[in-house]
């Protein structure tokens, strides 16, 4: 590592490099965001401003040290960026606070258990319980996906009041067929969210993945998080929603009343309501199947 920063430090001949060299590599960090998470070669020589030469060696030691990460025409984060931001993720009180939960939630329910905050129009992994199965799709702290395609976004766009505002302008890309392309749909997904408190979506961001995804509440009673489970839909579908679904939602409700949220008390009316003989409950419903 230190031979890839001395490479990268002889970038200029003057005694300051180093210090000029580390703009230089910020100024190509920030060419990665939320909104652009994998701009190509050209975009970031016309973010950064610099010399095409100068930048696409930058670029490239970057590479190799870990830094970035090169997918066909285009760059991402690398995945040393990743486990060096891990232990500053790992402070965070909601990751610290959810984290066993989220275990006790892919113990439960064998699939990898994730918590989910919101970016503006995307959502980002910051903590995960990784499944045991063999068979399995990966999730990593800081993957980054929009939050009109699959589970956890539909929890978002339920019960943030921002989350809508994010997206208002934004094209909704379809990424499968099962992925929302118009507000109408989408607008039905966000109401069957809210108002069963989950959400199951099978194949909206890749054809083989679904999760089920709910809501956890600070202290104040706002939306602080997603949590929610991912999983290949070879193994599980609509017909384990019922399942999985409320293992789901009470999760949520643990680590919500973890966080320090305290639901408000019900209306006297509402509760002896709650207190009558339930209906005959309809089959759960899910997205995206």
């Amino acid at each position: 590592m230190k031979e890839g920063i001395a490479v990268m430090a002889r970038e200029s001949g003057s005694v300051g490099a180093p210090l000029l060299v580390l703009a230089k590599v910020s100024a190509i960090l920030d060419c990665f965001s939320a909104e652009a998470p994998e701009p190509t070669l050209q975009q970031i020589i016309r973010g950064t401003g610099l010399p095409a030469s100068t930048c696409q060696r930058l670029v490239q030691n970057m590479v190799r040290e870990g830094f970035l990460d090169k997918d066909g025409d285009t760059y991402r984060i690398g995945i040393q960026l990743v486990r060096w931001a891990t232990p500053g993720t790992i402070g965070l009180d909601i990751v610290r606070t959810v984290r066993p939960i989220l275990h006790a939630l892919r113990d439960e329910t064998g699939e990898t258990a994730c918590l989910y905050v919101r970016d503006g129009a995307h959502r980002t992994v910051v903590s995960v319980a990784e499944t045991r199965h063999v068979v399995m799709r990966p999730f990593y702290v800081g993957q980054v996906m929009p939050i009109h395609a699959g589970a956890p976004g539909k929890i978002f766009l339920a019960f943030d009041p921002e989350a809508r505002a994010a997206i208002q302008d934004a094209e909704l890309t379809r990424f499968t067929t099962h992925t929302p392309d118009s507000w109408e749909q989408l607008d039905e997904q966000v109401e069957l969210a809210r108002s069963q408190g989950f959400f199951a979506a099978f194949g909206e961001r890749n054809s083989d993945v679904g999760s089920i995804s709910a809501p956890v509440y600070s202290h104040t009673g706002e939306l602080a998080a997603v949590l929610g489970v991912g999983f290949p839909v070879q193994r599980v579908g609509p017909d384990d929603v019922e399942r999985l679904g409320p293992a789901v939602a009470r999760a949520a409700r643990e680590a919500s009343q973890a966080m320090g949220y305290r639901p408000p008390e019900p209306h006297p009316t509402a509760a002896r309501a709650a207190a009558a003989p339930p209906a005959r409950a309809g089959r759960l419903s899910a997205a995206g199947t």
